[in-house]
């Protein structure tokens, strides 16, 4: 069965080039022009991930963005964008984006980008078993992050990053590792790209971000989930 995507962006443009790059790779592709349509074929059909401009007439990618997670909370969401900043780049993860293209683009990081989205959201069920770490558990099948109780939503790929940690509790996961097996062997130097996922997920579960007790960096290496055994190491 063909991926099927959603590409809404104001620009014919840009349609144009992903349609006609990703149609001859074997990917059905819908286009919208407007966020608010975009909504509306969410609600109506099924979709293997979104490419959604971040700046657009009417309801902009950001709101869009937020609109639909709330219809299709596992639904993959990429969020296409001229901004580099990181403060714009953590604005769209906060709405729910699980990525972030920046245009002007490459191809083959389109391609790149949109594959390891959609594998990520046809990956097979986790573990019913929990995963505990002091106050907080993460269940791999049902997909949901707890702290002290209370469930703390996740993107897909924030989830992933958490439950590839936490299966490794205390043992420091390379930014190598970590880049691989999300986003593919394409992303494994993106070091930067991965620090801005962190930020963000510690500004998620951490009390504060700023000295986090759980997410930790292992200098130079990469990152581990803290060791209930030796919290404190």
């Amino acid at each position: 069965m063909k991926a099927k995507l959603l590409v809404v962006d104001d620009e014919v443009g840009i349609h144009k080039v992903i349609a006609g790059t990703l149609r001859p790779l074997g990917f059905d592709v819908v286009g919208s022009a407007r966020a608010e349509e975009a909504i509306s074929l969410i609600g109506l059909s099924h979709f293997d991930t979104v490419l959604l401009d971040i700046n657009m007439p009417g309801m902009g990618g950001i709101a869009a963005c937020r609109a639909i997670r709330r219809i299709a909370p596992t639904l993959p969401i990429l969020m296409l964008t001229v901004r580099n900043s990181v403060d714009d780049k953590v604005e769209a993860l906060e709405a729910g984006a699980d990525d972030y293209i920046t245009k002007p683009f490459a191809i083959r990081e389109l391609v790149a980008r949109v594959n390891a989205a959609i594998r990520r959201g046809q990956s097979p069920a986790l573990s019913n078993t929990p995963l505990v770490v002091g106050d907080v558990s993460l269940c791999g099948k049902r997909r949901v992050f707890l702290k002290r109780g209370s469930s703390i939503p996740l993107t897909r790929t924030q989830f992933d990053i958490l439950h590839l940690l936490m299966c490794n509790q205390g043992r420091p996961v390379t930014h190598k590792k970590i880049l691989s097996t999300i986003w593919g062997a394409e992303f494994k130097d993106h070091i930067e790209y991965l620090r801005t996922y962190v930020r963000e997920l510690r500004k998620r579960i951490e009390d504060d971000p700023a000295h986090p007790q759980y997410l930790l960096t292992a200098p130079y290496v990469g990152y581990r989930f803290r060791d209930e055994l030796h919290p404190n190491a």
